[in-house]
């Protein structure tokens, strides 16, 4: 009797079908970052320093309280892509933005100066958050992040280090855009009753001070333009000590990790919870310092980043329920009201008493 030939039936290979699962999430947070970084365009909004990633997460939010829930089942597998490996991504090409050649330009004081108040920051909103408020730990350093460094950037890229639920991103950025959209309007005033009485560059204070970039330019370029430049280096020297931020938050919260599964007996390891794109941001920012990259390429690339941040921050506020932030009470915006005090009246002391010392 002959035996029918084999036949070999191939299978889909598995990249393909893990594509398809993603693709209609990928498609929504694209559209409503595309969406965004149009809006962002706008004038009146690029005045008042609303920057395409705030406003990302914000279309997000409205669809995600809306529409979303009828096609979340098809669509979670993208958004959750968008809202976790393009975030580490955009944060890697994030670092074009910068070049050590920034230090420079400021000098020690400005670094001093910048360092200073990360730290000062971040250590009072820890305080206030747990200890005073008794807020949820990752909440708490979330808005310390967002507060000390640059915004819903700092947010985002701290979010995989302690892996934050998205309500508490969420209540973080918005504290970042209450508190920053206010400065945009209270530093000009500020300069004008000449708070700092010239004992420090009003440009550095503005730079050291106010939270995202996109306010920092806002409320700068209502002066002068040596004060908007001045400022916009000084933040982008703040925004160079993410990298180390991340890296030192990352030691601190994996040893507090370690020391929790040993005492339940399991074991994890210590590389799983290192922030490797963090060393990628370093490595960004060296290749721009060293590097004379086109002009064209750069720009292309920046594009790029502004494009799959507002894909994250668009991930993120579709998985975002209303009643989860309003759960978070007031006392996460009284925690981010606080630390603005902090800013402007112990940031003016600090920009003050470092560049007396220094000079």
């Amino acid at each position: 009797m002959n035996t029918p030939p084999l036949t070999v039936v191939s299978t889909p290979s598995a990249p393909p079908a893990q594509l398809n699962r993603i693709l209609p999430g990928l498609a929504l947070s694209a559209a409503l970052a595309l969406a965004s970084i149009e809006a962002g365009r706008l004038a009146w909004l690029q005045a008042h320093g609303f920057s395409a990633l705030t406003i990302a997460i914000v279309l997000g939010m409205l669809v995600g309280n809306t529409v979303y829930p009828r096609v979340a089942a098809d669509c979670s597998g993208g958004v959750a892509f968008s809202k976790q490996n393009l975030l580490r991504l955009g944060i890697v090409l994030y670092g074009l933005r910068l070049t050590f050649q920034d230090i420079a330009q400021v000098g020690v004081s400005g670094v001093l100066i910048d360092a200073s108040m990360l730290m000062s920051t971040f250590a009072i909103a820890y305080f206030l958050g747990v200890k005073v408020f008794k807020l949820d730990r990752n909440a708490v350093m979330l808005i310390g992040a967002g507060s000390s460094i640059c915004g819903a950037a700092a947010v985002m890229a701290t979010e995989p280090v302690l892996r934050a639920r998205s309500e508490q991103v969420t209540v973080a950025v918005s504290t970042v855009v209450v508190f920053g959209s206010a400065a945009i309007f209270l530093y000009p005033l500020l300069h004008s009753l000449d708070f700092l009485r010239g004992h420090a560059d009003f440009g550095v204070y503005i730079g050291s001070t106010v939270h995202e970039v996109a306010q920092v330019v806002a409320a700068a370029r209502s002066i002068d333009d040596h004060t908007a430049n001045t400022a916009v280096i000084a933040k982008m020297v703040r925004v160079m000590m993410l990298a180390p931020f991340l890296l030192i938050l990352s030691a601190c919260v994996q040893r507090s990790r370690s020391a929790t599964t040993a005492a339940k007996g399991s074991n994890t390891s210590r590389l799983a919870g290192i922030p490797w794109f963090a060393f990628a941001f370093i490595g960004m920012v060296a290749l721009n310092s060293l590097l004379p990259i086109p002009t064209a390429v750069t720009g292309a690339l920046l594009d790029a980043d502004t494009f799959l941040l507002a894909m994250a921050m668009a991930a993120l506020g579709l998985t975002t329920h209303l009643s989860s932030v309003r759960r978070a009470g007031m006392r996460s915006l009284l925690l981010g009201g606080l630390l603005f005090v902090w800013l402007i009246a112990g940031g003016g002391a600090v920009n003050a008493a470092i560049t007396f010392l220094m000079h």
